[in-house]
């Protein structure tokens, strides 16, 4: 249960197309670890090679800078060793780079990876169109180092001004764990400028995390902007690569907003869009070089705007944008200066990514949830309207890469029963080849059970679906103890027809010793449509909790469920619902295990907190009766707390400010502290101590056991 990768998980990742289309790229682990190589699959011949291994010093993280560190806490990144590369996009011969061992390695034509000299310490690195240069950020500013074949030359920085608490190409904290953005510079499609967001956090008290754990001491200072509170002031400039001069794009006359996307059109143009700080507006603006604007799309919502991924534009100028203004996510074709537009799907129903535009075959490919919400399925349609063709026909839950002409795509799925394939298809979706057969890992060859699809009437009588784990035999008469494993919070979806689902082995675990175990996604969860995510909207900690509430209610009308003893855990929203339901609803819910809780919403992010709640001065009565620390009075069960001291994201003093209140109020609790681990637990030992306390927490309060 402590242990990384789950069976049947060491799978292809970050799949590519060569940018000639003879290959495709992948990050793998033969040896079944996480530390991964590079690898290339010739769809010719089908033989498979290593293009690069992971350096050395890539298999410790203590290797790592803290700002890379960071990065992938905010990436919820486990993996080692190759962990991301590049192709040149516009290159006549083949130019990849990967980032290993805290420098950067290109390989030109095919040839042999070598180290680009100047480069160490390089954060976010990216090719030009072309593959002559690369562009990475250091010390908080923008470098620039030739990446071609020739002498070594010395890197050139294009940005200054950097200090503590202002960068200068770099994607903020709340771009970075909030907005889904984790990069701040963009090439220009000809390569000579760089888009480049400049963020200035300086006014922005400092957090201070002090690792307690260590034999030396460490504090870490951090600007971050709980809800309320200023955020870091943003400005999006274009620096010319040749002369060095930058020129500074306006964003209008309102500083508090973020810039949630940037990209640049096939003609040149910078293009951004840029949300409002409620989040209730998003623009599209277009800049022209002297930095004027012109608004594109201006879309107003609400409760909020839910951010899809990059503007794409075609040759014409026209351009695809997503949006929730049906109620559900759907695809519309705008004209290039944004006077109109025309719908290309609709539905009760979503699009969850949009994959590839093909404008010589007129199609545009996307991944949605048109056949059920718990799978996801390849489709097409054409760019100019018409039917939506689907495209990957087994059940489950596909991922796929779609070639760049041509409509052929490399599929990734998996099933509750068979763990995650990879095959190279044809446009109408046959079959060419196998890259990936993941052979013994299905349920059966692991001793799995699957979990079983139930439906639920929510409080309000929506449709819920949910996930059942049962003991393998249940026996007549027995009446086995419950146990709700959430989640709860928005932009998260646990019922699926996926393999993560029967590889969670703590679930899986309970289930073998006795217990059941239910997953249910309330209202307030994802790809289920504005609605039903929306009923969360100013009062967090609610209707999940009436919905978790009616799960377990209907649960106890099964002849093998004891309802009298029901169990809860949960990690991050997770360990916060687990809080709630055991306070909410203390007649339901006896024992909880909370990791990493938040425990008053005034000592969360503004990036996702005022998105849902607004502000603490907009929404008080809101925040209080959303904060756990107002119902604390009501805790009859029995709760043990987790958490890492060192959490940069639920900072460990949510949990210190419960223990407060608990203490204030007479309650008794448990708790487990690890000083040295953050929102993700990754030490192993630390891994196989947490599980083992956990479980037999529930077997010693709900069995008497252990």
């Amino acid at each position: 249960m402590a242990a990384y990768p789950r069976p049947g998980t060491v799978v292809p990742a970050r799949l590519e197309f060569t940018p000639d289309g003879t290959g495709v790229t992948y990050l793998f682990s033969a040896e079944g670890s996480l530390v991964r190589s590079l690898w290339r699959y010739e769809l010719a011949t089908g033989e498979r090679r290593v293009l690069a291994g992971p350096p050395p010093a890539s298999t410790s993280e203590g290797t790592l800078s803290r700002e890379e560190e960071l990065r992938r806490e905010r990436a919820r990144l486990r993996e080692l060793g190759v962990t991301g590369y590049q192709f040149a996009s516009g290159s006549t011969r083949e130019v990849l780079l990967v980032p290993g061992g805290g420098k950067l390695w290109v390989s030109t034509g095919g040839g042999e990876m070598v180290e680009l000299s100047g480069s160490e310490g390089a954060i976010d690195p990216h090719l030009n169109p072309d593959g002559s240069m690369v562009a990475f950020v250091r010390d908080n500013e923008l470098w620039l180092l030739p990446a071609g074949e020739g002498p070594a030359q010395e890197a050139r920085r294009l940005t200054s001004g950097a200090e503590p608490g202002l960068t200068n190409g770099l994607a903020e904290f709340i771009a970075q764990e909030e907005l889904d953005r984790d990069r701040g510079f963009w090439w220009s499609p000809d390569g000579s400028r760089i888009a480049f967001i400049r963020a200035d956090s300086r006014h922005i008290t400092d957090y201070t995390i002090v690792h307690q754990g260590k034999e030396s001491v460490d504090n870490e200072p951090h600007r971050y902007p709980f809800a309320g509170q200023p955020n870091a002031i943003l400005q999006l400039g274009v620096v010319d690569v040749s002369s060095g001069a930058t020129a500074w794009m306006d964003l209008g006359a309102d500083p508090d907003i973020y810039i949630a996307r940037v990209g640049w059109r096939p003609d040149g143009v910078l293009t951004a869009q840029l949300l409002s700080r409620d989040q209730g507006t998003l623009r599209l603006l277009a800049f022209d070089p002297a930095g004027n604007a012109t608004v594109l799309v201006e879309e107003r919502q609400e409760p909020w705007i839910n951010l899809d991924g990059d503007t794409d534009f075609l040759e014409s100028g026209d351009f695809l944008w997503l949006s929730e203004r049906s109620g559900f996510n759907h695809l519309y074709r705008y004209h290039a200066d944004g006077s109109g537009f025309r719908q290309l799907t609709s539905g009760d129903w979503m699009i969850t990514a949009l994959l590839r535009v093909d404008e010589a075959a007129g199609l545009v490919y996307f991944i949605a949830t048109r056949e059920s919400p718990l799978e996801r399925h390849l489709y097409s349609v054409p760019l100019e309207g018409g039917p939506v063709t689907r495209l990957t026909r087994e059940p489950g839950y596909h991922g796929a890469v779609v070639a760049k002409q041509g409509g052929r795509f490399v599929d990734v799925w998996s099933t509750r029963e068979q763990g995650p394939r990879v095959a190279l298809r044809e446009p109408d979706g046959s079959i060419v080849s196998m890259l990936f057969e993941n052979a013994g890992a299905s349920a059966a060859e692991l001793g799995l059970r699957p979990p079983e699809t139930m439906m639920f009437a929510a409080a309000d009588g929506s449709r819920m679906y949910g996930m059942v784990y049962k003991p393998k035999a249940l026996e007549p008469g027995r009446r086995y103890p419950l146990v709700v494993s959430v989640y709860g919070g928005p932009h998260a979806q646990r019922a699926l027809e996926d393999w993560s689902l029967t590889v969670d082995l703590r679930a899986q675990y309970l289930a073998q010793q006795g217990f059941v175990v239910l997953k249910v996604d309330n209202r307030g969860s994802a790809n289920r449509g504005l609605a039903f995510e929306s009923a969360i909207a100013d009062r967090m900690g609610t209707v999940e909790v009436d919905d978790q509430v009616a799960a377990v209610r209907e649960m106890a009308t099964l002849p093998w469920i004891d309802a009298g003893r029901v169990g809860i855990y949960g990690w991050s929203y997770g360990g916060y619902m687990t809080c709630m339901a055991l306070m909410r609803a203390p007649e339901v819910f006896k024992v909880g295990v909370s990791g990493a809780p938040v425990t008053d919403w005034d000592g969360y992010d503004t990036g996702y907190t005022e998105r849902y709640m607004g502000t603490p001065r907009s929404n008080p009565e809101g925040y209080r009766d959303s904060s756990v620390l107002s119902h604390v009075a009501d805790l009859r069960g029995k709760l043990l707390l987790v958490h890492g001291m060192v959490d940069e994201n639920v900072h460990f003093r949510h949990t210190a400010r419960l223990i407060v209140a608990l203490t204030e109020a007479d309650k008794d609790y448990d708790l487990l502290l690890f000083p040295e681990e953050r929102h993700m637990p990754r030490d192993a030992k630390g891994m196989e101590y947490q599980e083992r306390r956990v479980l037999e927490y529930f077997e010693r309060e709900l069995t008497g056991a252990g």
